[in-house]
């Protein structure tokens, strides 16, 4: 979905979660029904800032892991759902979504957040970003969310905090396809291949993050 998945309707404030919890969505009142995407390919700058992304999260995770080393055991992403209240039954969901197919990393919502997520207008859809100094954030688009199922958009860019790339070729029962099977897919869990992915790079990227983490933090007690 990403970037990509821009929305071609006029975007409607005020969405109720009635409208956008419902497995396929629902156009709005006197507007015609928007034509399916009829397809997505992605860009380079695209992947990019999704990997940036990833990379943003995993640095911020580490860096409070490095802080308190005997803190906790388990590898805990925090977000903060405050600033698209739309969506939030969504967003918990798809955490959900997500905690239950993985292992090795559980989403969390709490403060000092690794990441958040942000709901408005953008003609672009809904996508993940990174300001680049470890603050990333997951931007939801009303118009495209009338269009997709809300559940399956929320996590699937949730997917892409985790480390997964787009992959809009692929079918419906890849949530990494996002958008690309069109409207009618309301699949909102990863696959297996996708599960697997994600508990790799939460095995051994984390790792090496950490690592990093810790050695630049023994670095700054020695005043080097």
């Amino acid at each position: 979905m990403s970037r990509s998945m821009s929305a071609r309707t006029a975007a409607v404030a005020g969405l109720s979660l009635a409208v956008l919890g419902l497995g396929t969505a629902v156009p709005a009142a006197a507007a015609p029904a928007p034509a399916p995407y009829s397809g997505y390919t992605g860009s380079h700058a695209e992947a990019k800032a999704n990997q940036a992304f990833f990379q943003a999260v995993l640095r911020s995770v580490a860096e409070k892991r490095a802080a308190h080393p005997n803190s906790a055991t388990a590898v805990t992403v925090v977000y903060d759902p405050s600033g698209a209240p739309t969506f939030s039954a969504q967003i918990a969901r798809a955490a959900q979504i997500w905690n239950g197919s993985v292992s090795n990393v559980k989403l969390r919502s709490g403060s000092n957040a690794d990441f958040s997520y942000y709901e408005g207008n953008d003609s672009r859809g809904s996508y993940a970003s990174t300001d680049g100094h470890g603050s990333g954030y997951i931007f939801l688009d009303y118009a495209q969310n009338q269009q997709y199922d809300s559940t399956r958009v929320a996590a699937h860019e949730t997917g892409h905090v985790l480390g997964l790339p787009d992959h809009y070729s692929g079918p419906c029962s890849e949530l990494m396809s996002g958008g690309g099977p069109g409207p009618s897919c309301t699949n909102p869990y990863p696959d297996a291949n996708e599960r697997a992915r994600v508990n790799q790079l939460w095995a051994n990227g984390f790792a090496a993050a950490l690592d990093k983490a810790m050695s630049d933090k023994s670095l700054e007690k020695s005043g080097r």
